[in-house]
């Protein structure tokens, strides 16, 4: 069976985590990804190790089915192969500091001369203006795209989420930008170039609250749980924020994450308070429509939380997942990679590596009926070097002489 993506080659030239998780979904597609590393690999090799050694999880989880090749870009030589490797990919990604590549002596116009069809994809901190040349993070994106400041209770801090929306995030918005592209080139027969900035990225998933900040405008947000509101939107705990109410409430026998996040539909409100043993309340003029309840909601969940209390997380959810009514249970990354469920749809999949043994990882999260996904081990550095440098021209002795300059 043929993979989506199956013919194209991608040159990626990415690093840590917003590049790489979106070649790693290219490669999920079929496309073939070469990993092209400076001698010394990927710093993420080396970061947060678990095992002396041996290729971090950080790495190994954001590199599956890569194959990779290293390459001194600052060598002379180094950059005669690369002008190689440029004139036999179909698309480039990178995730560099703003002028990185352009200083390696390889501007977007000398790529297009090098090869018409050429997709060149990038990910940088922020777009052109202002804030061009800053450095951003994962966390540096969520502070400078929406998310933190909405992120959090009222009277508590600005708060990152836990969700990578930064990094992974851009990431999979680039997969998006490339595969337009991919799709534009079979009718132009031209590449071109693709760009998505952090910031805008998660301003883009952040996109509820700038909607919530022009209906500031009109006066207080009801659906929000705050009692005061100013000029801006504000942070609003677990309240959903959309037309439907929700709210975490706490389940037996009350850990950390003995949680389960409640949302009350109109419809849903009769069944809950027959459930929770409040049955007059589905006919009580103060409590059966949405507008009776919306000035007290806390009130609202706080009777439902005395009920959830008395069951764990997962027979509130099988109880009210009978009664139609939307809900999900916290679960903690512990739960998360042991759940059998999530194992038979491949969402996490255990990979067998050379070095570590085996190791547990997302799985692809996009599914194709005609190109199923396997997830195979992140390559070891410079695998690659000799099937991939060998396509290009070079023996074996040559290898050895770039080896021993240092060249790859």
């Amino acid at each position: 069976m043929t993979k989506a993506l199956e013919g194209v080659r991608v040159l990626d030239m990415t690093h840590v985590q917003s590049g790489p998780s979106c070649t790693q979904i290219l490669a999920w597609l079929g496309a073939d990804v070469i990993k092209l590393e400076a001698p010394t690999g990927d710093i993420t090799r080396q970061q947060l190790r678990d095992l002396p050694d041996v290729d971090s999880l950080y790495f190994t989880m954001l590199n599956c089915n890569k194959r990779s090749i290293t390459l001194n870009m600052k060598s002379d030589r180094g950059k005669e192969i690369f002008t190689d490797l440029v004139k036999n990919s179909d698309i480039l990604v990178e995730n560099f500091a703003p002028g990185a590549i352009d200083r390696m002596g390889f501007t977007w116009e000398r790529l297009q001369l090098l090869n018409p069809g050429l997709i060149f994809a990038s990910i940088k901190g922020f777009g052109p203006g202002r804030y061009e040349n800053f450095k951003a993070y994962e966390v540096v994106a969520q502070a400078m795209g929406g998310a933190m400041s909405t992120t959090g209770f009222e009277d508590g801090p600005p708060t990152a989420t836990g969700a990578q929306i930064g990094d992974s995030g851009t990431g999979i918005h680039l997969v998006a930008g490339i595969l337009a592209a991919l799709f534009q080139r079979t009718h132009t027969g031209k590449g071109q170039r693709v760009t998505v900035a952090m910031q805008e990225a998660v301003l883009n998933l952040t996109r509820v609250k700038l909607r919530d900040q022009q209906r500031l405008a009109h006066g207080p947000l009801k659906e929000y749980p705050n009692d005061n509101f100013g000029d801006e939107v504000p942070r609003s705990g677990n309240a959903s924020g959309g037309g439907q109410p929700g709210w975490a409430l706490r389940c037996a026998p009350g850990g950390p994450n003995d949680y389960i996040y409640v949302i009350v539909q109109p419809p849903g409100w009769a069944p809950i308070a027959n459930l929770i043993g409040k049955p007059e309340l589905a006919e009580d003029p103060d409590w059966a429509t949405p507008a009776a309840r919306l000035d007290k909601l806390d009130k609202m969940f706080a009777l439902i939380e005395q009920w959830t209390e008395q069951h764990t997380k997962f027979e509130v959810m099988d109880k009210l997942n009978a009664l139609n009514v939307p809900c999900g249970p916290i679960m903690s990354t512990a739960e998360l990679i042991a759940d059998e469920t999530l194992a038979d749809l491949g969402a996490v999949v255990e990979v067998e590596h050379p070095q570590r043994g085996t190791f547990k990882t997302v799985g692809c999260p996009i599914k194709l009926s005609d190109s199923p996904v396997e997830v195979q081990t992140s390559p070891g550095l410079g695998e690659h070097n000799s099937a991939i440098y060998s396509s290009l021209g070079i023996d074996t002795a040559e290898l050895s002489e770039l080896k021993a300059a240092g060249v790859i």
